[in-house]
């Protein structure tokens, strides 16, 4: 059994870029298999260079602290709903459509957004409205690593 539980998570890190994942549920029901960021390197790479994010999948960031955090869309292709989650996995801010920007964007109008939590989530964009996603909504999964 170990075994197969060893090959099933080398195929999520190779299905996923080298990204564990997690299944992360929203508010109505609906599951997303989000990428696990909890190395500083994955943290700061998140979805950079991504091209497409089809519904259902996303991405978990998992902070040292719970406090307040911003997230710089530098080299981030796709639009996004950004979610920060106090550590009571209680969603504080949600952000919908955060804009992108090209690889040739100008630092200074690049989109920042900031929110207070110990962790975030990213969705497709109108993740949020599609399954009601509010301040105050739970968004449970399970806390540890991967």
């Amino acid at each position: 059994m170990k075994k197969l539980s060893l090959l099933f998570l080398g195929f999520l890190l190779c299905a996923c870029g080298g990204y564990a994942t997690k299944p992360v549920t929203l508010p109505d029901g609906f599951t997303v298999q989000a990428r696990i960021a909890d190395t500083p390197e994955k943290i700061e790479k998140g979805l950079m260079f991504v091209t497409k994010l089809p519904e259902g999948d996303g991405m978990l960031f998992l902070m040292d602290k719970e406090e307040e955090q911003a997230f710089w869309m530098k080299n981030t292709l796709i639009d996004l709903d950004i979610i920060f989650i106090g550590a009571d996995q209680t969603v504080n801010q949600a952000h919908e459509y955060v804009p992108h920007s090209y690889t040739y964007t100008p630092d200074a109008e690049v989109a920042v957004v900031y929110g207070f939590g110990k962790y975030v989530l990213e969705l497709p964009a109108g993740s949020i409205s599609r399954h009601g996603i509010k301040e105050g909504s739970k968004i449970t999964f399970t806390a540890g690593g991967q």
